[in-house]
This record gives C-alpha cells, structure tokens and sequence, in this order.
C-alpha cells in the first residue's frame, strides 16, 4: 500500500473523488458488480447541487451493449442520489 504525500490529501478534488468512488463501488458491490473487472468512468455533475456519477460498464464494451451501472453520489455527505442499471 502506498503512503499518499501531503500534497496530495490536501488536494480537495482527489480527496473527493476518492471518497465518492469508495462509496459508489460499495453499493455497486452490493449489487453483484465486478468492480476490478469493470471500465469506471466518473463525471462531474451540477443539478442543484454538485454530485458524482460513477459509471460501471463492461471492459469490451465495442462487443456489449447495455448493463451499465451508473451511481450518482453527492460530494458533500456522499449521500447516494439515485442509482440507475441499462438494460
């Protein structure tokens, strides 16, 4: 395990997206996602507040359509908004 520098924990952003990632892969966990065999791409959003969608779709997704889950999460109490699953 790698010790994170000063400069990095003081890095808001990084600390952010760490934390609401931690907390969108449990509940995908939850939910029978393979996290570590997933492609994970995390987006910004603003509604009326600032929130995170983290995205969980499969590696070969040139060769699979659908099966998406997505786990928006508020950055500030990493209160999970809503969860959406593609067909």
């Amino acid at each position: 395990m790698a010790t994170l520098s000063g400069d990095v924990l003081q890095d808001d952003i990084a600390v952010t997206i760490a934390r609401v990632t931690a907390t969108a892969n449990k509940r995908a966990r939850e939910l029978g996602v393979d996290v570590l065999q997933s492609f994970i791409t995390i987006t910004q959003k603003v509604d009326n507040d600032v929130f995170w969608r983290v995205n969980y779709g499969p590696r070969d997704y040139i060769n699979q359509r659908g099966g998406d889950l997505m786990v928006d999460v508020n950055d500030k109490d990493l209160n999970i908004k809503q969860v959406l699953k593609g067909q």
